[in-house]
């Protein structure tokens, strides 16, 4: 059985602060050749982020931002390359 956490593409996830009641760390490691690989990494170790983040539909939910080197990423099918930064940030909304 192959270790997914040794051979895939790792990369450095920051946690926004409404979501470190999860993972307790503002930045973590995660796993994937995808952003929805590395969702599902996440959400295996951290059980219930990825519902916090991504809705039924496989969508981003549209109070959540994702970027990727400082690039703005809606699509979970974008990929991943090894020691990418990934920031989860949650957007306000408000008058």
């Amino acid at each position: 059985m192959r270790n997914a956490w040794r051979e895939g593409t790792r990369v450095k996830v920051l946690i926004p602060s409404a979501l470190r009641s999860y993972t307790r760390e503002p930045q973590v490691e995660a796993v994937g050749g995808t952003l929805d690989a590395l969702f599902a990494d996440l959400d295996h170790r951290y059980p219930g982020l990825r519902f916090r983040v991504v809705d039924e539909q496989n969508m981003l939910r549209p109070n959540m931002r994702i970027f990727v080197n400082g690039l703005g990423v809606r699509e979970l099918t974008h990929a991943l390359k090894p020691d990418d930064f990934v920031a989860i940030v949650l957007a306000l909304s408000g008058g």
